[in-house]
């Protein structure tokens, strides 16, 4: 639920330090009509519950470094992954205030976000069903977690939250967390290579949730109208075994987006308030979130991406890019680590197995005006490479116009 978090005025304060946009430049402040939308996977969780919070509350220079990317970049809407929920919203309390309330170094003036939007997540969320097949359902660490409705140690690791210079229409905003797998038409049901049965029994794939995380429609008052940010965090296509359940519920948690946008009337897709179907075929929206799949590159159902980046509402735009993407894309290159997509356009760093991918997208809507977009990751010689490593993944960005228009939803 969105909250007010800053009085009349800071607000007044805040207006004092804006800046002109430079269109494409990605440390300036967007106030002149333009919208500026990112995703940011932060890695801000913990093993344990309670942990981001106490972490938080002491001087955790992973999150300063995260505000201080935020400062830098200052999107207006931003979605934050990996962010650990916790049912109080203490962790998202102290982030803004000691972290993003505070000039970091490396970064820019102080960030406020008056409005944000939280919920809860099946990460870490007892099943009571043997997920992963071992025998047990429930035990102890990693075999817990994989038992739970997402994989985590605790409920709400690995969480989403939204944050908003505009108001959130809390209300109106749509969760798919309890959805169903097996409720998705022809969903990607796991085979057993071995048998070529189903992997999950049918008392367990009756069950199952469709979303690792969640999937949230998130409604925002934006100065163009209304703009639904789709948001969510598939499953990664790894961790499984040779059934690949977690790259078929990766594929279908991006085709969830997908069958969102797409005509036609979906009476298995309600929302956990009920209300079934997909979104008005007039309405801006922006999807968002770090998808765990590389169009090209790595273990994922590339297909699945493909189609979402070319489904007839996505606005065709020009690839996000960097120089420290393909700085460290062509340096694991040299290293025999096979790269086949395009080395600017990687968003993440996953080590010398994995290497660089494309993994975070922020893909808007046709309706909108293009103007500039970029991956923060700065070049190695860069003097912004300081505050760039605080996660694997980097922050992705879009800076948008939109003209008014007689009736926006």
């Amino acid at each position: 639920m969105p909250k007010l978090l800053i009085t009349l005025s800071m607000l007044l304060s805040l207006s004092a330090c804006v800046s002109v946009n430079v269109h494409g430049d990605p440390t300036a402040y967007t106030d002149d009509g333009d919208i500026r939308i990112a995703t940011y996977n932060t890695s801000l969780y913990s093993n344990e519950s309670g942990g981001l919070i106490r972490s938080l509350e002491g001087d955790s220079a992973q999150a300063r470094k995260i505000a201080a990317v935020l400062q830098k970049v200052r999107p207006d809407l931003v979605l934050l992954n990996e962010f650990d929920y916790d049912e109080a919203h203490r962790a998202a309390d102290l982030f803004q205030q000691r972290y993003l309330g505070v000039p970091q170094a490396g970064g820019g003036a102080a960030l406020l976000y008056p409005y944000r939007y939280l919920a809860p997540v099946n990460t870490g969320v007892p099943s009571g069903l043997d997920l992963d097949d071992n025998g047990v359902a429930g035990g102890e660490g990693r075999e817990r977690g994989n038992d739970a409705w997402g994989y985590g140690l605790h409920p709400g690791q690995y969480g989403m939250l939204v944050l908003s210079r505009y108001p959130i229409n809390s209300k109106q905003a749509r969760t798919f967390q309890l959805l169903r797998w097996s409720t998705m038409p022809d969903a990607a049901r796991p085979i057993d290579p071995a048998t070529h049965q189903p992997w999950y029994r049918d008392e367990v794939w009756s069950q199952l949730r469709l979303s690792s995380k969640s999937h949230w429609d998130v409604p925002v008052n934006t100065p163009h109208g209304v703009v639904h940010f789709l948001v969510s965090h598939p499953t990664p296509p790894v961790f499984d075994g040779p059934e690949d359940r977690n790259g078929a519920r990766n594929h279908d948690e991006i085709r969830l987006w997908r069958e969102y946008l797409s005509p036609g009337y979906k009476p298995w897709l309600c929302d956990d308030q009920g209300r079934c179907g997909g979104l008005a075929q007039d309405a801006r929206f922006v999807i968002a979130g770090d998808l765990n799949n590389d169009p090209i590159d790595g273990d994922g159902r590339h297909d699945v991406i493909l189609e979402l980046l070319e489904h007839p509402r996505v606005m065709r735009h020009a690839t996000p890019r960097s120089a420290g993407g393909a700085e460290t894309a062509e340096r694991y290159g040299a290293q025999g680590i096979m790269h086949r997509g395009s080395p600017m356009h990687v968003t993440g760093d996953f080590g010398p197995k994995t290497g660089a991918m494309r993994l975070d997208y922020v893909l808007p809507s046709t309706g909108f005006e293009f103007v500039g977009n970029g991956v923060f990751w700065p070049a190695k010689n860069d003097p912004d490479a300081a505050i760039a490593d605080g996660s694997d993944h980097h922050l992705v960005w879009v800076d948008l116009k939109a003209a008014p228009r007689p009736d926006s939803r």
